[in-house]
């Protein structure tokens, strides 16, 4: 038996077990995959928006090398967290289901049996790509995950979509050798979000010829070598070997349905939880960090999210 089961060893999670330590709350993290998980399968060369100060957990000093810090000094950041403060965590491990019965949850994963009189949910939206819903989606040339350029070079690539994962994807694969670079844009530019040190990059590439960019367009089919794009009520067959569509992520809802949380009735379908202590609407189950924005997977961050560890813990420890 725990005070806390954490679901998801992000930031948000590993900041939310720091927290119970510090209140004498034991803890335990399940994660179904590595720690911090979402950022390890970032672009393997991605820079963070964020200084490193913004993603500090635990008091424990994020020093960067960079203005901005990159993807292996994140992930060599939250390990050394995990280590300074002797968390418990379960990697690769699957949650199945969760019951509640006389106060106390029963987890059970692929692995074990738990028990927990509380439980956080920090489970992220890195796992469960937006579809393209087109013919030739699950042909193997198609990843909705990028991470290096080099399976790209000497290759016709095409990458949908035009926020900061397209735009970053398309520069590093062109100036890695790939044959042509296609972006294939539903809007009418790049998207105003873009990273400010990359969005007069793309633009230049673009405008120079570099890259070349489909605005109002889409892509109605997927074939063997070829990838046919709607543009302007005109459909135009392109030579292709390959299709990064970079259309965004999703956050996976069926463990909140399963447990009984309910969701908002507003156009992102964001879960309920009361603002000041995370609590949803089922006791003892709180939400942390990016799942409590629903489908606006924009509106939480590291930075802004860490606050809902200390709101989580202060909660039930005033429980106890």
């Amino acid at each position: 038996m725990v005070d806390i089961i954490i679901i998801g060893a992000g930031p948000i999670g590993l900041a939310c077990s720091i927290e119970a330590k510090k209140k004498g709350l034991k803890s335990l993290i399940l994660e179904k995959g590595v720690l911090v998980n979402s950022i390890y399968n970032y672009p393997q060369n991605m820079t963070f928006f964020s200084t490193s100060d913004k993603l500090e957990i635990g008091e424990v000093p994020f020093i960067s090398q960079n203005p901005k810090p990159t993807r292996p000094e994140a992930l060599e950041y939250y390990r050394r967290v995990c280590t300074s403060w002797d968390l418990d965590v379960n990697l690769y491990e699957t949650v199945k289901n969760i019951n509640f019965k006389s106060k106390i949850f029963n987890i059970k994963t692929d692995k074990s049996n738990y028990e927990s009189k509380n439980i956080i949910i920090a489970t992220g939206f890195y796992d469960i790509p937006f579809p393209l819903n087109v013919k030739g989606e699950n042909l193997s040339k198609v990843s909705h995950y990028y991470s290096e350029p080099h399976p790209y070079f000497g290759m016709n690539l095409a990458i949908v979509g035009a926020a900061n994962s397209a735009v970053d994807a398309a520069l590093e694969t062109f100036r890695k050798g790939a044959k042509s670079v296609t972006m294939i844009i539903r809007e009418k530019k790049i998207r105003e979000n873009v990273k400010y040190w990359s969005k007069p990059d793309i633009e230049n590439r673009i405008k120079e010829g570099s890259i070349k960019a489909l605005f109002n367009s889409e892509i109605i089919e997927i074939q063997n070598k070829y990838i046919i794009v709607k543009k302007d009520e005109e459909n135009i067959k392109l030579k292709n070997d390959f299709v990064l569509a970079m259309t965004g992520y999703q956050p996976n809802f069926k463990l909140l349905e399963s447990i009984g949380i309910k969701f908002n009735n507003d156009k992102y379908s964001s879960p309920y939880y009361n603002a000041d202590t995370m609590e949803s609407n089922v006791n003892g189950v709180y939400l942390a960090g990016v799942i409590c924005g629903g489908y606006q997977t924009n509106k939480w961050f590291i930075e802004n999210s860490r606050i809902h560890a200390c709101q989580i813990i202060k909660h039930i420890k005033e429980k106890t």
